[in-house]
Formats: structure tokens, C-alpha cells, sequence
């Protein structure tokens, strides 16, 4: 006598036939009915009727049904309440992803009345969702009524006719196939495709992106924030340097005003050394400046020079080669004293004739003494006026110099932090070449890895997606098959209440 053919090796032959490389779907086949649904949907009430009424079938819920094993069948509950929701029709994909025998149930319709209207909305909603639930058979239960016993007569019926056919193992076995399949092809596509690489490609190339302009972005940021401060730096300096000349001119000039003859040789050097003053203030405010300068643009300060900035060569106040000057002032020395002289004689005789000797006398002394009074006040004006003139030569020659010592070390700071400005981009570069190359590698090697996806892809697809067609017309003959018997009179189908 002839065994029967087992109907899970009969679907497995349906794939080895297409692919032998195809053995299994990965999945443990299970005697249990699984009863599952969304959140109050009745299922618990549910599957309590259904245990007592088939006590010999195992029923269980979704979290008793081992990992990796897929249900004889599934009883999907919603609640007559309102229409399904895609979250629903999603949580019917994953109870049936591997299960062909599902039944639709429309729980509490005792307490509403519009439930057939709700059930046929169900229907064409899982329908447009899923192709293979077009045909899906649907029942209205009332698991829990408010009164009388529970109206579950039509869905035992049900369940017995479609566990007692002879055909729903292997049905189940080609479903469990067609999920496997689909899911190995999309894994080959999406691989082939690079589409789970594409987020980390993407992500490498706006990160490259992103080092090559910020590289870009702070060089130009930079190179100008130099430039800016080297310029500040110059009009500042140069500022610094005009002013402290003016201040000192301005003080010699003041001390030239109270100044005595004596005076002339210490004032000139005092302005001397004023002068070595300043060039030795514009040193250090030159240093300090292209160290903050320098603190500012984070790079290292520019070398001190050898040496400090020379002071000018300062000649002599002219104040001896007055020959003529002195000559005509004493000519008009003498004028004032003689008319000083006359007058005081003439004092003399008008108070007494006897006193002309003695006026004579007085006046000549006078007149002597305003004679030398003039003549040596008319000379220190005009050395004082010589010394201004000189502290004014002076005073430019100062501020020349230090115009000059500025641009001279201005100049050579810029080209020192020009220099060190030059290495750290050098560096940085270098930075971020090392980090390019590491992000194109690594984009090498995902283009790599999706090409290899890719071969592998091609060779296997066509395959995979011939087992895939070759299931599904096992499946579709099945569901015609299954559809010509309902279509008969008492053969099952939607039950109404």
C-alpha cells in the first residue's frame, strides 16, 4: 500500500525543481491556531469560546507562539467598532506572513447594528491592501454578548472545514516560501542596489564635502584675518608713532618758552634723549602689538630684531653763526642807549644845572645797560627761536625714523606670520588629505561591495524569481481551486448573524 504524498515535501519540490539550491523556507510548522488582532478587539474573549468549543485544537496568542514557527492558521480578530486601519492590515501581514490559511472575524457585532457594513468595508480594505486577502473569508462572532450564549457557531464551522483540509499544510508550506523569497530577493535587490549603504555612502560624501570647504572656508578665513590685522597694525603703529613725535615737540616747545642761555646746552640733551626715548617707546609698543596680533591669529609671535631701531642722528641746534645779527643788534643796542642816556641826563639838568656832570654819569650808565639789556634779550629770542626751529627738524626726523622702524617691523612681521600662517595650513592640509583618503577608501570599498552585491544579484534573481512565480501559480491554484468549492451551496464563505 502506497503511503500518502507528504504535502510539505511536495511544496519544498515545487522550489527544488525551479532552484535546488532552495531547501527550506527557515521556519518550524506549528498544529497551533493563532488568534490574534489589534488592542480591544476581544481576542482574549475569543479565544476562550473557541478552546471550549474545539477543545482538541491548540489555540494560542501571539505571544505564545514560539519565535521562528508559523501557526496552522490564523484567526484575525478586529472589532466591529470601526473600519480596519492600516496599522491593522499591517499587524494581519505579520500574523499571515507565513501562514496561507487566514479567517477574518468581526467581533461584538451583537452590539452593532451596522456591523455587515463594517465587515464589507473590511474586506475591500484588505483587499486594496494586499492581493492575496481578496478572497479572504469573513465571519461576524459575538464572543462575549450581553445576553444569551456566544454566536460563534459560524467560525467553528469554518475552522473545522479548513482544518480538516487535506491541502492546508502545503498551502502553508508555499506561503512560508513565497515570504522567504520575497524576502531574499528584496535583500539581494537592496544590496545589489547599495540602498543599505547608500545612508553611510552619502553621509562619507557630505562628510568629505564638508572637510574640503571647511578647509577652504578657514584658510580664506585666515589668510583675510591676517591681512586685517597686519593693516590694523600699520595705521595704529604709525598713529602711535606720529602722536608720541608730536608730544614730545610739543613739550620741548614748552620748555623752550622758560628756557635761560644756560639752559642751552642741557636742553639739547634732554631732546636727545627724549628722542632715544621714543624710538625705544616705539619698540616696545610695536613688540607688544604684533604679540597680541599674533595671540589673536593663534599663531607663533615674529622673532624680536638683533638689534633696537636706531635713533636719528640729530645735528646740532645752530646757535653760533649769528655774526651780522649780533652786530645789528648791538647798532640798535646802542640807539636805545643813548636815547635812554639823553633822557636821564636831561632828568638830571632840569631838576638841577649843577647836577649835568652827575646826569651825565647816570645817563651813560643807563644808557650802557640798556644797551646790553636788549641786545642779550634780542640774542636769547633768537636762540630761542633757532631751538625751536631745530626741535621742529628734530621732531620730523623722529617721526620719520619711527615711521620707518614701524613699517620695517610691521613688514617683517607680516612676513614671519605669513610664514608660520603658511606651515599650519600646511599641517591642517595634510590633516585633511589623510582624512579624505580615508573617507574615499572606505567609499572604494563600499563601490566594491556593491558591485560584488550586485554580481551576485544577477546571478542569483533570475533563480529566486522563477521559484517565486513557480509558488505563486502553486498558490493560485490552490486559492481557485479553494474558491470553486466555496462558491457551492453550504460550502462555507461569509456567515452572516
Amino acid at each position: 500500500m502506497t503511503a500518502p504524498p507528504d504535502p510539505v515535501a511536495a511544496a519544498d519540490a515545487v522550489v527544488a525543481a525551479v532552484d535546488p539550491a532552495l531547501t527550506s523556507p527557515g521556519v518550524r510548522s506549528s498544529d497551533a491556531v493563532l488568534v490574534t488582532g489589534p488592542w480591544l478587539a476581544g481576542v482574549s474573549s475569543l479565544i476562550a469560546v473557541l478552546r471550549a468549543r474545539l477543545p482538541e485544537v491548540p489555540f494560542v496568542e501571539a505571544d505564545e507562539l514560539p519565535a521562528g514557527t508559523a501557526p496552522l492558521a490564523v484567526v484575525f480578530a478586529v472589532s466591529a467598532v470601526s473600519p480596519l486601519t492600516e496599522s491593522d492590515c499591517e499587524l494581519l501581514d505579520l500574523a499571515a506572513d507565513q501562514t496561507d490559511c487566514v479567517i477574518g472575524v468581526l467581533t461584538k457585532v451583537d452590539a452593532h447594528d451596522d456591523w455587515r457594513e463594517v465587515l464589507a468595508t473590511d474586506r475591500d480594505l484588505c483587499g486594496v491592501h494586499r492581493a492575496r486577502y481578496a478572497r479572504l473569508p469573513w465571519v461576524g462572532v459575538a464572543a462575549a454578548p450581553e445576553s444569551g450564549e456566544p454566536a460563534v457557531d459560524e467560525l467553528v464551522g469554518l475552522l473545522r472545514g479548513v482544518l480538516d483540509d487535506p491541502d492546508v499544510l502545503r498551502r502553508n508550506r508555499l506561503r512560508a516560501w513565497e515570504s522567504r523569497l520575497e524576502k531574499v530577493i528584496a535583500r539581494y535587490r537592496a544590496d545589489g542596489d547599495g540602498a543599505d549603504r547608500q545612508a553611510r555612502v552619502s553621509a562619507l560624501r557630505t562628510q568629505r564635502e564638508e572637510i574640503r570647504r571647511g578647509r577652504r572656508l578657514e584658510k580664506s578665513q585666515r589668510a583675510i584675518a591676517l591681512r586685517s590685522q597686519i593693516q590694523q597694525a600699520r595705521v595704529q603703529l604709525a598713529y602711535f608713532a606720529r602722536n608720541r613725535c608730536a608730544s614730545v615737540r610739543g613739550e620741548l616747545q614748552e620748555d623752550i618758552a622758560t628756557l635761560g642761555r644756560r639752559g642751552f646746552a642741557a636742553f639739547e640733551d634732554g631732546a636727545r634723549r627724549r628722542a632715544a626715548e621714543v624710538m625705544a617707546e616705539v619698540d616696545e609698543g610695536v613688540a607688544t602689538h604684533l604679540t597680541a596680533v599674533a595671540a589673536d591669529l593663534r599663531l607663533d609671535p615674529a622673532p624680536a630684531p638683533p638689534h633696537p631701531s636706531p635713533v636719528p642722528e640729530l645735528p646740532a641746534p645752530p646757535l653760533r653763526s649769528r655774526r651780522l645779527e649780533t652786530r645789528l643788534m648791538m647798532l640798535l643796542g646802542a640807539g636805545f642807549g643813548l636815547g635812554v642816556a639823553l633822557a636821564v641826563s636831561r632828568l638830571f639838568t632840569g631838576v638841577d644845572p649843577g647836577l649835568t656832570v652827575v646826569g651825565v654819569l647816570a645817563g651813560a650808565a643807563a644808557g650802557l645797560a640798556v644797551t646790553v639789556w636788549v641786545v642779550g634779550i634780542r640774542g636769547l629770542l633768537h636762540d630761542r627761536g633757532v631751538l625751536d626751529r631745530w626741535v621742529a627738524d628734530v621732531t620730523a626726523a623722529l617721526r620719520s625714523a619711527a615711521e620707518e622702524a614701524v613699517a620695517t617691523r610691521v613688514l617683517a612681521a607680516e612676513a614671519a606670520l605669513s610664514g608660520s600662517l603658511a606651515a599650519e595650513e600646511a599641517v591642517e592640509a595634510d590633516t585633511a588629505a589623510g582624512q579624505i583618503a580615508e573617507i574615499d577608501a572606505e567609499l572604494r570599498e563600499h563601490a566594491a561591495a556593491t558591485a560584488r552585491a550586485a554580481a551576485l544579484r544577477d546571478r542569483r534573481l533570475p533563480g529566486l524569481l522563477r521559484a517565486l512565480d513557480a509558488v505563486r501559480a502553486e498558490l493560485r491554484g490552490a486559492s481557485d481551486a479553494e474558491f470553486t468549492a466555496a462558491s457551492e451551496p453550504n460550502s462555507g464563505g461569509t456567515v452572516g448573524y
